[in-house]
């Protein structure tokens, strides 16, 4: 039948196969040194305008003909793995996968290319998109047509698993090799993050080493934004209409009254965009990790066990390789928190594999340390650990205490010193930390019943003997335990803290390049894992769970109505001690402040993934 002559002119070129002979024969050729259909070849393949009909029919040779793609035609095969399949019709999708299953089957040598090449589309390719003159990185892909994308590459990597069962051992050094930089935008780190955390769902034993690649690159984050540094930007950010706080930032402050909390809440959703550039990512990586928690250990809305227990017993390895060897880290180690508190059983493991740590002595004394503020920071912190669970804490940490006293009372060591004795001292303060939190709760009910029970843990024994714990722990907690013991008449501190103030020596330091005469204000160089979260978005992961610091009655207050400082030099400023852990050795802030304050977050990340989309039927 003839063409109408309209439609014929207006219809499209059909672009053809141009090398003479099949495949096979082009192949045949170029092994036996005539290359003109090999270029020609490669020349088509590489041709931009090249039509999906074309392509499907060249996947269909290439895979009739897979057995002669061997190393001597790498380059033809690398213009294949280049090809844009992503941006075809679902027709070229189906075939192209075939094709790499084939290929990875018959010629193992292109396993690498291909898991490098699946893995580099895990985050969007960037054009540059000039502006008035200013050029900007842009996505190249439309937002709707993202989710599509990743479908099919986590596809790839399930077909090219299913051929090769060593595809995990090979893929996870090229995933560490292609994370982005931590200074990559928001949503190039939140892509590849996400896209990491969907393979742990169809290849687990991965699960432990893409989790450890996570949490790495979070811990780099954190170390980059200390508290006092989020803090400053958010202040600078708000301060046309902020209003200046005058009062000492302290280790127990409280949160905001209530009027600002309803002012956080009705405010605009810009305010749940960190100002600190690096904690804007840590942020929104941070609101992923938990979002990937709950949806492995909860399905359909129910906790199961047996998944939590795998993803407990994996965070827990990652927390001793990564966390816990970290000095003062401010965000990072809260998965083990959130894990923590699905269920009680949690919680409690976590604080047995703590309590092994401290008082095993063949650990160095600077974990056994960490473990102790973990421990004592755990316990104050977490509301979901009920009063049962914080004596039965309390009495392993204190009988340890007096065996320790016991074990030191006939030796020559028997005398004040962080280096001989410092998870002693990490312990003390741990158990003076958890007492000035949860010491209502531990008088509730019965009083008579709550005082003979802190009666028995001997507090005096503790704070009276010769290594003299009140010297070395911080003052800020100090001052709060001497009031509230002296409240219940537990113990009386006043007279040792005045005795230690009177034989105080100053700490020489060469910080600076000099000698020069300081106070040690932190001997233990102590720091409170489970300070108050403070990114905005994954903050609402974290806020129902979190113990803040209640206001003391004024009974209490009387007794730290008079400072009680060493002495310190009139200058001095240690930035770690800034921020929940006291500025300076006097008396704590007890004021409101920026700390416990209830920043609403969002329902959820702006580009962060929904819930579901870890937890899947075949991605």
């Amino acid at each position: 039948m003839a063409m109408e002559g309209g439609a014929f002119l207006g219809s499209p070129l059909r672009k053809t196969v141009r090398f003479g002979g099949t495949l096979r024969d082009v192949l045949l050729k170029h092994e036996q040194g005539e290359t003109a259909d090999f270029e020609l070849l490669k020349h088509q393949l590489s041709d931009p305008d090249i039509k999906d009909a074309q392509i499907i029919n060249w996947l269909h040779e290439f895979q009739a003909s897979v057995v002669y793609l061997t190393k001597d035609v790498e380059e033809l095969v690398s213009i294949l793995l280049k090809l844009p399949w992503l941006k075809r019709s679902q027709d070229v999708v189906e075939e192209y996968l075939d094709f790499l299953g084939n290929l990875v089957s018959a010629q193992s040598i292109y396993l690498r290319p291909c898991l490098r090449m699946i893995v580099s589309h895990f985050v969007p390719s960037q054009v540059i998109v000039r502006e008035d003159g200013v050029d900007f990185s842009d996505s190249d892909d439309d937002e709707e047509n993202l989710s599509g994308n990743f479908k099919a590459c986590h596809r790839a990597l399930q077909t090219v698993a299913r051929y090769v069962p060593l595809t995990p051992l090979f893929l996870l050094p090229i995933l560490v090799e292609n994370f982005p930089f931590i200074n990559k935008s928001e949503s190039t780190l939140e892509y590849y993050v996400h896209n990491l955390l969907r393979i742990t769902v169809y290849l687990p034993t991965l699960r432990l080493g893409i989790l450890e690649l996570i949490v790495e690159k979070l811990l780099k984050l954190d170390v980059s934004t200390p508290r006092q540094d989020i803090e400053d930007a958010e202040e600078n950010a708000n301060a046309p209409g902020s209003v200046e706080k005058t009062t000492e930032e302290g280790l127990f402050d409280m949160e905001e009254d209530e009027e600002t909390e309803k002012e956080n809440q009705g405010a605009s959703s810009e305010t749940d965009v960190m100002a600190h550039p690096l904690a804007e990512r840590l942020d929104i990586l941070m609101t992923i990790l938990f979002t990937y928690i709950k949806e492995i250990c909860y399905v359909n809305g129910t906790l199961d066990i047996n998944n939590t227990k795998g993803l407990y017993r994996d965070l827990i390895t990652i927390f001793d390789k990564l966390i816990l060897p970290t000095h003062a880290l401010c965000h990072v180690q809260y998965f083990m928190f959130y894990i923590c508190s699905f269920k009680l059983v949690f919680a409690e493991a976590f604080l047995d594999h703590l309590w092994k740590i401290l008082q095993d002595p063949n650990n160095p004394a600077v974990i056994r340390q960490t473990a102790g503020n973990y421990i004592g920071s755990f316990l104050a912190r977490a509301k979901f650990i009920p009063t049962v669970t914080v004596k039965a804490c309390l009495d392993l940490l204190v009988n340890w205490l007096h065996r320790y006293i016991d074990s030191q009372d006939a030796g020559t060591n028997a005398y004040c010193d962080v280096a001989l004795h410092g998870p002693f001292y990490s312990t003390c303060q741990a158990v003076f930390y958890t007492f000035i939190f949860r010491h209502r709760q531990l008088l509730d009910g019965n009083l008579r019943k709550g005082l003979a029970y802190l009666q028995n843990l001997n507090f005096e024994r503790i704070v009276m003997c010769q290594l003299n714990p009140l010297k070395i722990c911080l003052v800020s907690v100090v001052n709060l335990f001497a009031a509230i013991t002296r409240k219940y008449q537990l113990v009386f501190c006043y007279t040792i803290i005045e005795r230690n103030n009177r034989q105080f020596l100053p700490v020489v330091r060469s910080s600076d390049g000099g000698d020069s005469v300081q106070a040690c204000t932190n001997p233990l160089d102590s720091f409170f894992p489970f300070d108050p979260y403070i990114l905005k978005r994954s903050k609402k992961n974290i806020d129902p769970l979190y113990q803040i610091w209640e206001e003391l009655s004024a009974e209490d207050l009387q007794d730290l109505t008079k400072p009680i400082k060493k002495n310190t030099t009139e200058d001095e400023d240690d930035d770690f001690l800034k921020g929940e852990t006291p500025q300076n050795d006097g008396m704590l802030g007890i004021t409101p402040s920026s700390y416990d304050s209830n920043i609403l977050s969002p329902p959820s990340s702006l580009g962060t993934p929904p819930p579901g989309t870890y937890v899947q039927q075949h991605l």
